[in-house]
């Protein structure tokens, strides 16, 4: 039987006479990435907050690898990491003293390189985070993610406004700290990023789950419905196009 490392059973969040997330229950097995997905509005951050022990629900169960969001809060906070905004980093520090005071608020003994390593950022370790690029600070905040060694992560829309080539290099570390045996739950307003890398997908409307499945079922149910594209999809697309004239191998300057 497969391993349930977040169980969300008919969690409710309200604000007054507001509706923000209404009753929804979901799991998330151990190992897979999980996609929570909607429009603006819909409620998968407040839900995702609720569950990562930054905002408190009104009513319902959440569970953390078997800990209770009611009882054990502090031991979820143990066992997950959350992806930062490059604007939460002490502008001062540098990648590798960041990576340390990561490790000090944990309470625990990194190798800094090591953990840039995991991300292709060794050689930008003296580098400040407002001195990299787009690419390279989405994956220095996966990177801090990763210095407590989390059973759990979250990625909130971990690839907005990068460009083709450094989304595509930021999905293959993904895919790799997944391999590892590392849960990951991530929204994105990108559905390409969701069918690639999601072994399962929720998706929200008006604090309601409107569907949950993995990518594949969701699609062959939509064409047994009758559905047809208003115009045949090419073999290929403009990204494709602009990968390939960029460069096929992706490197680590993104």
């Amino acid at each position: 039987m497969t391993e349930q490392v977040i169980e969300v059973k008919n969690l409710v969040k309200k604000y007054g006479s507001l509706t923000a997330v209404d009753s929804i229950s979901f799991s998330v097995s151990k190992g897979e990435i999980f996609g929570l997905l909607g429009p603006n509005g819909a409620g998968k951050s407040t839900t995702l907050e609720i569950v990562e022990t930054l905002r408190e629900k009104t009513s319902g169960e959440v569970t953390v690898c078997g800990y209770s969001l009611d009882k054990e809060a502090a031991l979820i906070k143990k066992v997950i990491g959350v992806q930062l905004q490059s604007s939460g980093y002490y502008p001062g520090l540098n990648l590798v003293q960041l990576i340390e005071l990561f490790a000090g608020l944990y309470n625990c003994s990194v190798d800094p390189i090591q953990i840039l390593s995991m991300v292709n950022l060794q050689e930008k370790s003296k580098a400040k985070v407002k001195e990299l690029s787009g690419g390279q600070r989405q994956r220095f905040s996966i990177a801090t993610t990763l210095v407590n060694q989390p059973k759990v992560i979250f990625l909130d829309e971990p690839t907005t406004g990068l460009d083709p080539q450094a989304r595509r290099s930021l999905w293959e570390l993904i895919r790799t700290i997944q391999a590892q045996g590392t849960t990951i739950v991530l929204t994105t307003h990108y559905m390409d990023e969701a069918e690639y890398l999601c072994d399962r997908i929720a998706i929200m409307e008006k604090g309601k789950i409107i569907a949950l499945d993995t990518p594949d079922s969701l699609i062959d149910q939509l064409l047994e419905s009758g559905f047809e594209r208003k115009k045949e999809m090419k073999a290929a697309n403009l990204e494709d196009v602009f990968i390939h004239l960029t460069g096929h191998a992706l490197t680590g300057d993104y």
